[in-house]
């Protein structure tokens, strides 16, 4: 496949969404919307302790964070950092399957097994210190159409 830089290369993952967390969903929102990003739905993730809403930006989302309650992770980072970037989750048709693989070559993971996610998905998270300070997320999305 040719990249947008012109240079040829091999297609990897693609993103599904960004993450970004926020103290108040309507609030963390009007950036985006102001750049013209609709809301896709809102869902509660009671397992995760946070509120999420998706906001579509063409083929990829960005999903803002909010914590349900003082102690969920979510409310722990905000504390920490603030409002901002949390992680970038990458769409695989077998969650399972990319996950014992990337194990198998080195990667650290903060979830050995995966978890339910938003909307019926099946997630699971690695370790920010193997992606240079990135939180990643693999997400096998509920819907195959959604999967790579």
């Amino acid at each position: 496949m040719i990249g947008r830089s012109g240079v040829d290369r091999p297609v990897g993952l693609e993103v599904d969404h960004v993450g970004v967390a926020v103290h108040d969903l309507d609030e963390g929102s009007a950036p985006w919307r102001l750049l013209g990003l609709p809301v896709a739905d809102d869902e509660t993730v009671a397992e995760q302790g946070v509120r999420v809403r998706m906001l579509r930006a063409g083929d990829t989302e960005i999903e803002l964070l909010a914590p349900l309650d003082a102690s969920s992770p979510i409310a722990r980072f905000l504390s920490r950092r603030g409002p901002g970037v949390h992680h970038v989750a990458f769409r695989v048709e077998d969650v399972e399957a990319e996950l014992a693989r990337l194990l198998r070559e080195g990667a650290r993971a903060v979830d050995l097994t995966p978890r339910p996610g938003r909307a019926g998905s099946r997630v699971a998270f690695l370790h920010p210190s193997w992606a240079g300070g990135v939180l990643v997320e693999l997400v096998q999305p509920a819907d195959p159409e959604r999967s790579s």
